[in-house]
């Protein structure tokens, strides 16, 4: 049994900001794996099902960012599990736009999500870590991260959560690895060997005009060699 736990706050209002890149990453799984709806369940909303081998349950706290732990912990009592079998997606201002690391225990790093999980359970789950970028100066991380992401977002937000989606079987079976790799796959895919390269060459020339077939005799047999040029044998056809 695995518990992925996405982190956000409650409400449309908070529905496109960027510190709910956890709920989006979760309902994207949902939707591409055939999840059932979520219903509310340990001050939350939860979803279950299977990713591959795998029996999952689907988490979002609906206590706020800074309460998260209460959710997660309920859940994990419930279903008597450890805080290794558990994963959350959190926002991340250290890393990239678009780029996801996977990492097991370690601190908060101030995130108020985090911070709330680790007084309920301590520090020993999994985190994957979704970069939404740094605003530049600490005094503007707040407006930030409850802010939407822009309409530019949209493109490397989309590829982000496809790829959390695709490796999200490789992820429950515990090879953070593989899901990286599908990740990548979507947000950075690798080129083409022939981009701007010159095109194969053909085995044909192009440049070499096709040899004519040899006329056909009337009784199947080739007239004999005589030595001539074609030339040669046009004038003594009118001599």
């Amino acid at each position: 049994m695995q518990l992925f736990v996405g982190l956000g706050n409650p409400g449309q209002k908070y529905a496109g900001n960027r510190h709910n890149i956890g709920f989006m990453a979760l309902d994207r799984i949902a939707q591409d794996h055939g999840f059932p709806p979520f219903r509310a369940k340990f001050q939350g909303v939860l979803s279950e099902g299977r990713l591959g081998s795998e029996r999952v349950a689907l988490l979002k706290p609906q206590t706020f960012m800074n309460l998260s732990g209460q959710s997660v912990g309920e859940a994990m009592r419930f279903f008597k599990i450890e805080p290794a079998e558990i994963t959350v997606f959190h926002d991340e201002l250290d890393l990239a736009p678009g780029k996801c690391r996977v990492k097991m225990g370690g601190g908060h790093a101030g995130h108020n999500g985090l911070r709330s999980i680790h007084a309920h359970i301590g520090e020993g789950y999994q985190r994957v870590r979704l970069g939404i970028g740094h605003p530049g100066h600490k005094d503007r991380v707040a407006p930030y991260v409850l802010s939407d992401f822009a309409k530019a977002d949209g493109d490397w937000l989309d590829d982000l959560l496809r790829g959390i989606s695709d490796g999200a079987v490789a992820l429950a079976e515990g090879d953070a690895a593989r899901f990286q790799n599908a990740v990548a796959l979507r947000t950075a895919p690798p080129r083409s060997s022939t981009a701007g390269g010159k095109p194969a060459e053909s085995s044909v020339s192009l440049s070499t005009p096709a040899r004519p077939q040899a006329e056909a005799i009337p009784n199947g047999d080739r007239e004999p060699e005589d030595g001539r040029s074609a030339l040669q044998k046009l004038m003594d056809r009118f001599r």
